[in-house]
């Protein structure tokens, strides 16, 4: 699983001469969610033993009916959101944020030139941004006014409390 600071973190947190971030809030709140989309769906690989005596001995893998509803629903949801993305793009997004590799070891296994897999991993973040409904800037509909809970005086309650 990731470290303290993930690749995201220090891409995010790295500006280029304007000063502008290599990665946006939205880009950084996509990776989180898939994170966890990735956790609840217990794919990442477990790093100390189980001890559990119902899977001691067992030569089951871990089946659909072997692990919770919840991460049947997430394994589900990552197969929906592999199949919108392109594949390139879905394995970076997976080895970073689920596996916490770096982004210099995903170059290295794919054999691709260096600093291409950041690239890569912003337009795999900015595409499940949109897949997610994240965007860049918060924008919401102007002609609409602020609501309360109860727009008018109810009848019981009188209109000169003094």
């Amino acid at each position: 699983m990731p470290t303290d600071q993930t690749a995201v973190d220090r891409l995010a947190a790295s500006r280029d001469n304007d000063g502008q971030a290599f990665l946006g809030p939205h880009h950084v709140q996509a990776a989180q969610r898939l994170e966890r989309l990735i956790r609840r769906a217990q794919l990442a690989p477990r790093l100390t033993m189980s001890y559990d005596p119902a899977r001691v001995g067992s030569k089951s893998g871990g089946t659909a009916g072997d692990i919770a509803d919840s991460a049947s629903h997430a394994r589900q949801r990552l197969n929906r959101l592999a199949a919108q993305l392109p594949p390139d793009c879905w394995g970076v997004l997976f080895d970073v944020c689920g596996l916490g590799k770096g982004l210099q070891a995903v170059e290295t296994e794919r054999h691709w030139p260096r600093r291409s897999a950041k690239l890569v991993l912003r337009i795999g973040l900015s595409q499940l941004a949109a897949q997610l409904g994240l965007l860049e800037q918060a924008a919401g509909p102007e002609h609409l006014s602020a609501r309360t809970w109860r727009s008018e005086r109810l009848p019981i309650i009188a209109e000169d409390c003094s």
